[in-house]
């Protein structure tokens, strides 16, 4: 089996996931009695030489639960340019080809009582082929139930794969996700992880078979935190407190979040890259 044929079976599966997912967060929108669903717009990654550079699909809803919340899956193939290709793991200006499938999802939530949440899992080749990912959660104002119930859903899909695999991601998402210029946490975290190798066909089914399990623990998890927050009421001073704890998200993923870089850097759809985006934010 190829890295063609790999990219093809991840890619299945990262649609499938937003199939899946984009029909529990459509379900959660009848239960509070609202018609919203996902709008699809296809999108097709524009090349220097016109050839083929694949594309994706950015889904958006905005509803009565989710305030807005994207899903996007994409699978884009070319080059890097010269001067971002030796920062990426087996690229480099001499072999800068690349080819990336993976799903991304930003929520934000209406109620301020419901965390916002990222999860993104991707699978890339250049010289080289791996997985990464990750979900972290992003509460305006922590329920430490809602952390622990998040967390121990990530740890346990961990367990089931390497029983070091927990400590080490859980810590890379708290160096991950940090805002340097703010000194804070931009949320509560989860799990981060990254270069999972695919040197054979084992190793890539182990990784695959991981990756898939970090996305059913996400839809496990989260549904469940919305659908117990979804219906408390809230204050306009907690609205307010979640507006400017959007500052902070968008801080960060404007200066420092790597998919965003990575995104920009390889000629991306620029409403699917922004996404993450929040509707509405204020800064103090």
């Amino acid at each position: 089996m190829n890295w063609n044929d790999q990219t093809e079976i991840a890619r299945n599966w990262f649609e499938s996931l937003r199939d899946r997912i984009c029909a529990e967060f459509e379900a959660i929108e009848r239960e509070a009695g609202s018609d919203a669903s996902f709008d699809y717009t296809p999108w097709d990654r524009e090349t220097d030489d016109g050839s083929d550079g694949g594309g994706g699909v950015r889904g958006v809803m905005k509803g009565k639960v989710f305030e807005k919340v994207g899903v996007n899956v994409s699978t884009v193939t070319g080059e890097f340019a010269p001067q971002f290709a030796d920062t990426i793991n087996g690229a480099s200006k001499e072999h800068p080809q690349f080819t990336a499938t993976g799903i991304s999802l930003v929520a934000h939530m209406a109620n301020p009582h419901v965390p916002a949440v990222h999860m993104n899992t991707r699978f890339l080749h250049t010289q080289a082929a791996w997985f990464g990912g990750g979900a972290d959660l992003n509460p305006p104002i922590e329920y430490v139930e809602d952390t622990e119930a998040f967390h121990a859903r990530l740890r346990a899909a961990c367990a089931a794969h390497n029983p070091l695999y927990y400590d080490k991601y859980k810590k890379w998402a708290e160096e991950y996700f940090f805002i340097p210029h703010r000194n804070v946490h931009r949320g509560v975290g989860g799990i981060f992880y990254d270069h999972l190798e695919c040197e054979d066909l084992p190793a890539f089914e182990r990784n695959l078979a991981f990756t898939k399990d970090v996305g059913e623990a996400f839809l496990d998890a989260f549904p469940a935190i919305v659908r117990r927050r979804m219906d408390q009421e809230w204050s306009p001073e907690e609205k307010a407190q979640q507006l400017e704890w959007r500052g902070r998200y968008v801080e960060f993923n404007l200066v420092y979040d790597r998919g965003t870089l990575f995104g920009l850097k390889t000629g991306g759809n620029i409403d699917a890259i922004l996404m993450s985006l929040p509707p509405e934010v204020t800064w103090g």
